[in-house]
């Protein structure tokens, strides 16, 4: 299991503990009886709610990913960037920046193909970008999808 995974898995058992202790206190609020109380009890119960939905779907994308890499991978066609990396496996972002345009343009080019948009979320991935590159990702998700 790789080290993001088992950080993902890590954060996401911390933030379930969390919601647990916070869905506690407002069970709590609700058993008292002014209505203040009750108010900010309903409120506390739905925040978990929220933090639920959000860890949900999360994790869901990351599971996708992992799914349309591996189908990447599979056909060989995995990537193979021409920039150096530091030890650590991150790309060396001045080096990323000078060959991104390759990538952006293959995915501008053929606009309807989710292994460009895949390998341009890596690209972004690689430069520092995670914004534009979940973007790219999604962008890859849902066209892997409607291409089946």
């Amino acid at each position: 299991m790789g080290s993001a995974k088992l950080g993902a898995i890590v954060m996401s058992a911390l933030v379930v503990m969390y919601l647990a202790l916070l869905g506690q206190y407002g069970v709590l609020f609700l058993q008292q009886p002014n209505a203040v109380s009750k108010v900010m009890g309903i409120a506390i119960l739905v925040l978990p709610c929220f933090g639920a939905w959000g860890i949900y779907i999360e994790l869901r994308f990351g599971l996708r990913i992992e799914r349309l890499a591996r189908r990447l991978e599979a056909e060989g066609n995995w990537p193979r960037f021409e920039f150096g990396t530091y030890a650590s496996g991150r790309a060396i972002k001045k080096e990323a920046e000078a060959v991104f345009d390759k990538y952006r343009e293959q995915a501008q080019a053929s606009p309807d193909d989710w292994r460009s948009w895949f390998t341009l979320g890596l690209a972004y991935d690689a430069t520092g970008d995670r914004r534009r590159a979940r973007a790219a990702m999604r962008k890859s998700l849902v066209l892997a999808q409607t291409n089946r």
